[in-house]
């Protein structure tokens, strides 16, 4: 059973998104502002976190920043066509995706599904491949899931944590964005080059000693993102 937070000051909102999630493995938790989100992700275990920007009291990027501070779970921002910005803003902050209003019923569920499965996949609730990788200073303990950064521990989110494997994986090799979001996301990569750009410069910022002069991961112009060799 999974708990999925959805945080909508509008009623009408969190009822469509109830219509379009319930089934027996999903246990939905609403909350009507971001104050209560927060709240409720102290308190319960979420696995994931439906999240509106537009919210009163907290709205939905204060919210988020505030949970990521000490949860991971996935996080799927609630925006409109007109809110671009928001949505790089959110992506830097820690969102995971978006999904924008008004909704497809056939995209909430797919894309509740995939950052489920990557969840549940990077927490060891599937049984997971065994084996280390270590790039330089970055070791990755797959079969823990964890990774350090010259022997610290650094704390990364599913998408995060994907994207560094991917690449870890194959050191010189150059993806381009739709490669990367391809294999992450997995989905079709239609306007994926701002998410993978905002999700490596979040990781950059965690595992660089100079996120602006990176030692790991590397933009080949033109072409994509590669690991650099050691």
């Amino acid at each position: 059973m999974y708990n999925i937070l959805i945080c909508d000051d509008e009623k009408d909102i969190r009822a469509a998104l109830r219509i379009y999630l319930t089934n027996e493995l999903y246990n939905l938790i609403e909350a009507e502002n971001g104050r209560q989100a927060v709240e409720i992700a102290d308190s319960r275990e979420i696995h994931l976190a439906l999240m509106d920007i537009m919210m009163p009291e907290m709205d939905g990027l204060a919210a988020m920043e505030k949970i990521r501070e000490k949860h991971n779970f996935p996080i799927l921002l609630l925006t409109a066509k007109s809110e671009d910005h928001d949505k790089i803003m959110g992506l830097n902050l820690g969102a995971d995706d978006y999904i924008t209003k008004p909704f497809n019923p056939l995209e909430v569920q797919a894309r509740v599904r995939s950052q489920l499965r990557r969840y549940t996949n990077l927490g060891g609730m599937e049984k997971p491949k065994s084996g280390t990788l270590t790039v330089g200073g970055i070791e990755m303990d797959d079969e823990k899931k964890q990774v350090t950064v010259d022997g610290e521990p650094i704390s990364l989110t599913p998408m995060e944590y994907n994207i560094l494997k991917l690449l870890m994986e194959s050191p010189g090799r150059v993806y381009s964005s739709a490669q990367i979001y391809q294999s992450v996301w997995n989905e079709a990569a239609y306007g994926s080059e701002s998410a993978v750009a905002v999700h490596i410069r979040h990781l950059r910022e965690k595992i660089e000693i100079n996120p602006s002069e990176p030692r790991y991961i590397k933009v080949v112009w033109g072409l994509g993102y590669k690991m650099e060799k050691m």
